[in-house]
């Protein structure tokens, strides 16, 4: 039994782990620098990734309290890369601050409830994992000590939290109200559609929109975005956007098999919301960040689209999708990570000019905003492909006509922006050339791998939908 525990819960102990040692260097190694904490971190964080994939075994904890199995390892082994590449592009801005070791500790934390989300079988355990996640993510947005937008970010994004912890827990207690129980295999079974229940579902698909930036409860994300660190935003944008989506779709396709035609059309109306928003809002930004994170709010409506073809590619597609925008997000945040740690320029006209003074750094950025715009043969394309055919297996082909022509609309701001880093002169203080240190540019590398590697080999899609269910 012992065995079966450690191994069934290998990834969370792993992450405990680690943090434990990190409590232990703050309380007894005042000697340790920045530079060897970072060092041991990314050292820390590469065997975590690596471990993931070694003594998997699937089954159940704690009377179906917590369960793993090979698709939940892959969604973690997704995660545990992200924040690789998320901890190898902070090096620029944590080797100055005073707090390394308390931001990996609050970082790991979140991910460690990212985890017990994903491994939930239980309603109740799924919470709790749900708020170890939020919590600390709060006190990483006001990282930023000194600035008040730091501040500013990180109470909206509470209060946000606040509200949709609230509204999950009102159509949690709604939900065992009317089925008895809180076990995810049990609930299907008690599911009648009766209108506490429809209540309930509205309720969850309510208090998950929050965290995944659905409009029209997407206001506090660029707010938030603007005002954390650059690597708090992207950590926001791809982890903990990533493992919300990856419990949504699992809920919705166990637990609401049976209401499917109601979530459905819950899903098509925030989908074509959330795109257009997204994108036409994007359209008007100045600051790089408020841009990403009015990206990543469309973004958040294509993944609605292919959740909405309720099938196994639709699963597939999805976690796939998250696979490639963990590389493409990360590709253009690690670039404004390096650019603000750096010379502290945030807006988009900034970067004009930028081919010139930094030309890796572009083609990064380039190659990151085309695999975003879904342009081939970036794997950004395949993954909105793939989603797109999910979502057509409805039929809905209005559905799919709207998130096309939403496609058409991003071209725009991204190709603007790629427009002025190589084509637009900047007179008045064009970005210097910056020197890129080894751990970011390796993290950098491995995005631009990512984007063109994944869209030419089938085998990762091919795997995923494997091991997908529906």
């Amino acid at each position: 039994m012992t065995q079966q525990f450690f191994l069934l819960a290998k990834q969370e102990l792993t992450l405990t782990l680690i943090i434990f040692i990190l409590l232990f260097l703050k309380v007894g190694a005042k000697e340790w620098t920045n530079a060897a904490v970072l060092r041991l971190m990314n050292i820390l964080l590469l065997l975590n990734f690596i471990a993931g994939f070694i003594f998997t075994r699937e089954g159940m904890l704690f009377n179906e309290m917590f369960f793993t199995g090979k698709l939940v390892i892959t969604e973690k082994n997704i995660l545990n890369l992200g924040t690789l590449i998320v901890s190898l592009q902070a090096y620029d801005w944590l080797r100055l601050h005073k707090h390394v070791i308390e931001f990996y500790i609050l970082l790991l934390s979140t991910l460690l409830g990212m985890f017990f989300m994903i491994s939930s079988g239980n309603i109740l355990m799924f919470y709790l994992g749900l708020e170890l996640a939020s919590i600390p993510l709060a006190a990483m947005a006001n990282f930023d000590l000194t600035r008040r937008q730091s501040s500013e970010g990180a109470m909206k994004f509470i209060i946000s939290s606040a509200f949709s912890s609230g509204l999950l827990l009102f159509g949690i207690s709604m939900l065992y109200g009317t089925t008895g129980t809180l076990l995810f295999s049990e609930l299907p079974q008690h599911l009648d559609g009766s209108p506490l229940q429809l209540f309930a579902l509205v309720l969850l698909v309510a208090g998950f929109a929050f965290k995944i930036s659905v409009v029209p409860f997407h206001l506090w994300t660029a707010d938030v975005y603007e005002g954390s660190p650059v690597t708090v935003s992207a950590y926001l944008s791809v982890i903990s956007k990533g493992a919300a989506v990856f419990v949504f779709v699992s809920v919705l396709y166990t637990v609401f098999k049976s209401l499917a035609a109601v979530w459905y059309t819950i899903l098509f109306v925030l989908s074509t919301i959330t795109m257009f928003t997204g994108n036409l809002f994007a359209l008007r930004q100045s600051n790089i960040k408020r841009l990403l994170a009015f990206s990543s709010i469309a973004q958040a409506g294509f993944i609605l689209v292919g959740i909405s073809g309720s099938s196994r590619a639709g699963m597939a597609s999805v976690v796939y999708f998250i696979l490639v925008y963990i590389f493409s997000n990360l590709g253009a945040f690690g670039v404004v990570s390096v650019v603000s740690a750096l010379t502290g320029k945030e807006n988009t006209e900034d970067y004009k000019g930028f081919y010139k003074t930094n030309p890796f750094l572009a083609w990064v950025m380039a190659i990151s905003l085309f695999s975003l715009a879904g342009v081939p043969p970036a794997a950004g394309f395949f993954g909105k492909f793939f989603l797109l055919i999910a979502g057509a297996e409805k039929g809905n082909y209005v559905l799919i006509t709207i998130a096309a022509l939403n496609m058409i609309i991003s071209l725009y701001y991204y190709l603007t922006l790629v427009k002025m880093m190589f084509i637009d002169r900047n007179e008045h203080e064009p970005i210097a050339s910056l020197r890129v240190h080894i751990y970011p540019k390796i993290a950098l590398l491995a995005c631009m791998a990512g984007i063109i590697l994944f869209g030419l080999i089938s085998n990762v899609y091919e795997y995923i939908y494997s091991v997908s269910f529906w």
